[in-house]
């Protein structure tokens, strides 16, 4: 007979870190009615960056085996999103049998790094880094290599506006740069979903010519006049999120028979060269490569999130889950609170549910892990057939 694996959430708020600590450690340690936690992950509102080290030493204290945690703008606390800097939620998971390690990654340098591959029995990879001083792209590359089937989900710290204004915790100690990572592993079942809330306009477009992230060719033509002709053959409601919400979809599987919304890693578009017509986007684009313009809006992110949830939902809920949503989405995107939390956490049937707001977020698409842009990322637990 297998043990249901069980979470918690614990949420402090208020001018205090130390007493929004206490409060959170508190109710988890009230939600898990007597079972030990063994690992646990803290998302930290920014204005508790100077109490980093309290909340790592107190997060140790209270797991058997590993605690991680990083700074941010915000922080998802089962329904709610408290877009707020004085907030905290820690997440904390009893499971028999769970396997769970803790790992710093040192940032890369000129000479490279040696980063210590995760445990073979691992089933995934909760990683949050700092984005001014550890390459996620360059990480996720070398995994591809060492760890093929290691799908990686978490965000990038937005707590500091500048390098060394983040704090990522592991195991009761605290540093400034770099990434922390927990592998899960032993009878547990994990799943993922990233809803990168797009829409494809107009129609895929081979890669004709291109350098490094410049593409200069198109479909035989420089891409500046690609997407005139897209702009106007549009209406003007696509027009508009054509000059406000413009991306660019790779696409995942050139093999497949068609490609349809989701089949895309979707990249941002970063500007145009006028004298050539090329166009920067953010992630390197090969000749042969398969790509189409999308646009992102609220209806477009909502749909999107909808739809995957749809899918996702199984009869059992699961233990709990892990939510990283950009901070680009939230009341910034939606016009209201709790977006994407509420929609995730009724999907799931109300388990515990925390995150952050991310400055980038990890997780795979089509097998695939990779860094993105305004999209909600999801990691939920359970215990092998619990579900």
């Amino acid at each position: 007979m297998v043990t249901p694996a069980r979470a918690a959430t614990g949420v402090g708020v208020g001018p205090e870190p130390s007493a929004a600590l206490e409060a959170a450690l508190e109710t988890l340690t009230a939600r898990l009615a007597g079972a030990q936690c063994d690992v646990a992950c803290a998302f930290i509102g920014s204005a508790y960056s100077g109490a980093a080290a309290e909340i790592a030493g107190a997060l140790a204290g209270v797991t058997r085996q590993a605690s991680i945690g990083v700074t941010a703008q915000g922080v998802v606390a089962d329904a709610a999103e408290l877009e707020q800097p004085e907030a905290l939620v820690v997440w904390g998971l009893a499971a028999d049998g769970i396997e769970a390690t803790a790992t710093r990654y040192d940032s890369p340098d000129d000479g490279g790094v040696e980063w210590p591959p995760p445990p073979s029995t691992a089933h995934g990879l909760i990683m949050l880094a700092d984005p001014f001083t550890f390459r996620p792209d360059a990480f996720l590359g070398w995994l591809a290599q060492a760890r093929p089937d290691l799908p990686v989900v978490g965000g990038l710290a937005s707590g500091g506006a500048r390098p060394g204004g983040n704090r990522l915790l592991i195991d009761g100690a605290v540093h400034d740069g770099g990434a922390v990572g927990l592998a899960l592993g032993g009878p547990l079942r994990l799943r993922t979903l990233v809803s990168q809330g797009c829409r494809p306009v107009g129609q895929p477009l081979v890669v004709t010519a291109a350098e490094h992230n410049l593409i200069t060719g198109l479909a035989g033509a420089p891409p500046t006049e690609q997407l005139r002709a897209l702009y106007q053959s549009a209406d003007e409601h696509d027009r508009e999120l054509l000059r406000s919400g413009l991306q660019l979809g790779v696409v995942i599987d050139e093999y497949a028979e068609s490609h349809e919304p989701g089949g895309f890693l979707i990249r941002p578009l970063l500007g145009a060269q006028t004298e050539t017509g090329a166009l920067a986007v953010g992630g390197h684009v090969h000749v042969g490569q398969t790509v189409q313009f999308h646009v992102r809006d609220a209806d477009s992110a909502d749909a999107d999130l909808r739809a995957l949830l749809d899918g996702f939902a199984t009869a059992t809920a699961p233990a709990g889950g892990l939510l990283f949503t950009c901070n680009g989405r939230g009341t910034r995107l939606f016009g209201a609170p709790d977006h994407d939390a509420a929609l995730v956490h009724a999907a799931l049937g109300g388990v515990p549910l925390a995150g952050f707001f991310a400055a980038g977020e990890l997780g795979p698409v089509a097998g695939r892990s990779a860094v993105h842009g305004f999209t909600a990322s999801l990691l939920t637990v359970e215990a092998e057939g619990q579900g």
